[in-house]
């Protein structure tokens, strides 16, 4: 953040067309909180997947602001944290700024954010900084789109080249698909689930309150498989669904695969005549794609199952999770 150091002569007026542009701009792929779009393939590159997890952490606290937003000031500050340019790693550079998320002393003296909860606010601990960058734009009204992202973003950097740079990288970075459209008790599973993207796969780990410590092998690993973040996901739509993906596929009517909704539950078994043999789930995100924790050294991410020949083999159906047959 160099807002505070750098020099104007004058605070430049928004040019007026893309004022009344932006203030009008629905686009979620922009500001739409943690229903921002899907990360797409250039973000899952180009991102680390700690990274993405702070970023989709941070975002929660400030509704309205897209994690995709704090993501974009990410890599123009320091490449996530890769750049070796003084400052983002020790020291500060000569505009006294340091860090990932590149802070000034006296703002980070102000809206630093013990972000990893290990009782200290350090600007170069990437999880501090982002949140902390979080708490700066939601401070001056990012969470409330339109001009105020853009005025938001103006203030980490004064200059307007520097807010069209972000929010073009903002845009490459998520993509809107009919999840960020959808409404209902699927859409709000999907919005939970997608809060998790980046976290570890846990064998046994997870459940209707978050990540948790597994059994066997996920013991030392904090996270979710893949029944486990259903369930979670679904806890927050209103529904408990049992634990075990196979006994999952009992909570609701079965939706013939042209007719998924968003938030739906697709199931694959080695036997796709005998439900007995599920072995995992995963929530229909859109466009073919599903989010899923797949398996032991993974992470909670978006794949696609139509046209992947390892799933479109084991695809055994899917539910759509619903009062009648849960609770709420």
């Amino acid at each position: 953040m160099r807002a505070a150091a750098t020099i104007c002569a004058a605070v430049l007026a928004l040019p007026l067309g893309l004022v009344l542009l932006l203030a009008g701009h629905q686009d979620p792929a922009i500001g739409a909180g943690s229903a921002a779009g899907t990360p797409t393939r250039l973000a899952r590159a180009d991102i680390p997947p700690a990274y993405l997890r702070w970023y989709l952490d941070a975002a929660h606290t400030c509704p309205g602001l897209g994690w995709n937003v704090l993501a974009a000031i990410g890599k123009i500050e320091s490449d996530h944290g890769r750049s070796t340019a003084p400052g983002v790693h020790t020291g500060q550079n000569s505009a006294g700024a340091a860090g990932p998320m590149q802070f000034l002393a006296g703002t980070w003296a102000t809206y630093g954010v013990d972000g990893d909860h290990d009782g200290h606010t350090d600007r170069y601990n990437p999880a501090d900084a982002i949140h902390g960058a979080a708490h700066y734009l939601c401070a001056n009204h990012a969470g409330h789109g339109g001009r105020h992202l853009y005025k938001a973003i103006w203030q980490y950097n004064h200059a307007d080249w520097y807010v069209h740079k972000v929010l073009d990288q903002a845009a490459a970075y998520a993509t809107p698909t009919p999840a960020a459209a959808a409404s209902g008790r699927g859409a709000t599973a999907v919005r939970a689930a997608l809060h998790w993207l980046g976290t570890p796969y846990s064998w046994g780990g997870g459940g209707p309150t978050g990540p948790s410590y597994g059994i066997a092998q996920g013991t030392a690993i904090k996270g979710f498989d893949c029944s486990g973040l259903t369930q979670y996901a679904w806890a927050k739509a209103g529904i408990q669904l049992p634990r075990i993906a196979a006994a999952q596929y009992t909570t609701g009517p079965h939706i013939p695969r042209t007719q998924l909704r968003p938030g739906d539950l697709l199931f694959f078994a080695t036997n796709t005549r005998n439900p007995a043999t599920i072995h995992h789930v995963g929530l229909y995100y859109g466009r073919g794609q599903m989010i899923h924790a797949p398996q032991t050294g993974d992470v909670v991410r978006i794949s696609q199952f139509t046209g992947n020949p390892y799933r479109e083999r084991q695809y055994i159906g899917a539910t759509r999770p619903s009062a009648t047959h849960g609770s709420t």
